[in-house]
């Protein structure tokens, strides 16, 4: 049993963030309802990191009693194969995927969940500091060794240990800090979900404000909105807002960014809306100084108020575009133009390094979902404020954890 888990763990195949969410949260669900024993249960590993790729799924929990819990998630009826069991680890197939499941006594919790979250480079560190203590909580672990806690997002990262060890770690941003979602689709481009339906999910997250942001009419996208489309969502949100419950309803548009480096809608019709997103979707085979050069155009233009998805990195696809980062990020603070953090799981850009960068140099952040659907509002912008904490985001680098009288004041300020 102990050479097939080795085996499986090498083999484990890597999945995206998106999809490793997929297949942990109904397993997760189930595991909270069906099995009291289990006290505690979250993910592990690569997903708790808010890694795009993971290299397999694993999740801990704490049961006073082990042994009873691993066998209640043994008798899960959705569960497939159980590849490997002791009193206290499950290795299981669960949607096509192998999870590996462990669960630790209450006062070794903190330990196991460190260990499992890793890298695994950043946990030798700590224990080279420690020692080996069992330890209830994450934080226990990092007092035992004299630091600050880590958040996960961050202990892979340069410098996170310096922090830690001259307790200098930030409080980094967090799901509950945000106020708002500025970038989301509806059935007027390609979403799949009504304009109804996604304002109405948004006031039930607790929003303060939104912004309805549709495809521009020469987007890739396989819907667009159209100017006359435009006047019609106007009329539907101004419809809206009192079933909104005062929660402000920005009319927006996401433009492309043409290879010409001009945007595909015209002046004319930006300057009748709330708020305008740009993006570039299309390299058009331009080389890293033409790439560059359309995305300050779009930071240059008076009427662009976000760059969404900078990079346009696709996930397990395609690598963030080659641009000189450090102009757009000179520009973005020079201009006011805030660069966005986006929480689709095919984007999760900026990412990391260059969010951390972008702060550094004075940009500011929007965290966005750039939701399609009502149900993935919550997630998209839980995964897009993970994103941000890999980069040491904080607060109050965010427009969107501000009031909405100072996310309208920021948007006039660069229209002016």
């Amino acid at each position: 049993m102990r050479q097939a888990a080795v085996i499986l763990a090498e083999n484990a195949r890597a999945v995206s963030l998106g999809r490793a969410w997929d297949v942990l949260d109904p397993l997760l669900t189930e595991i909270a309802a069906a099995c009291p024993g289990v006290q505690a249960i979250e993910p592990a590993g690569g997903v708790r990191r808010t890694e795009p790729i993971v290299a397999g799924l694993s999740i801990v929990g704490r049961a006073a009693v082990p042994s009873s819990a691993v066998d209640a998630i043994a008798a899960l009826p959705l569960i497939g194969e159980i590849l490997y069991r002791t009193t206290r680890r499950i290795v299981l197939t669960f949607m096509g995927h192998e999870i590996d499941v462990r669960i630790a006594t209450p006062d070794e919790y903190g330990s196991l969940l460190f260990a499992a979250t890793g890298p695994a480079a950043h946990v030798a560190a700590v224990q080279k500091r420690r020692g080996v203590r069992l330890a209830a909580s994450e934080t226990e672990v990092y007092t035992h060794a004299g630091l600050a806690y880590l958040p996960p997002q961050v202990r892979h990262t340069a410098g996170a240990m310096e922090a830690a060890t001259n307790r200098r770690v930030p409080r980094l941003v967090q799901r509950e800090d945000m106020r708002g979602d500025l970038h989301m689709h509806t059935t007027y481009s390609d979403g799949r979900d009504s304009l109804e339906r996604m304002v109405m999910a948004a006031h039930a997250l607790g929003y303060q404000y939104i912004a309805i942001t549709d495809h521009s009419e020469h987007s890739a996208a396989s819907a667009t909105v159209t100017p006359s489309d435009l006047a019609r969502q106007r009329d539907e949100i101004d419809a809206l807002r009192d079933a909104a419950h005062g929660m402000t309803i920005l009319h927006g548009i996401e433009v492309d960014i043409l290879p010409s480096g001009q945007l595909d809608c015209p002046d004319e019709v930006l300057q009748r809306l709330d708020i305008v997103l740009a993006s570039l979707h299309d390299s058009a085979g331009h080389s890293r100084r033409r790439l560059t050069d359309r995305c300050l155009a779009a930071i240059r233009h008076p009427l662009v108020s976000v760059i969404t998805h900078p990079g346009n990195q696709l996930v397990g696809h395609r690598a963030a575009y080659d641009m000189d980062y450090d102009a757009i990020d000179a520009a973005a603070a020079e201009t006011g133009t805030a660069l966005e953090v986006d929480g689709a799981p095919s984007h999760l850009d900026l990412d990391g390094d260059r969010a951390r960068a972008a702060v550094a140099a004075g940009v500011t952040l929007v965290i966005d979902s750039d939701c399609h659907r009502a149900r993935s509002l919550d997630r998209q912008m839980a995964l897009g404020v993970g994103t941000a904490r890999r980069g040491w985001v904080e607060p109050r680098h965010v427009l969107n954890t501000r009031s909405i009288d100072d996310v309208l004041a920021f948007l006039a300020r660069k229209r002016r």
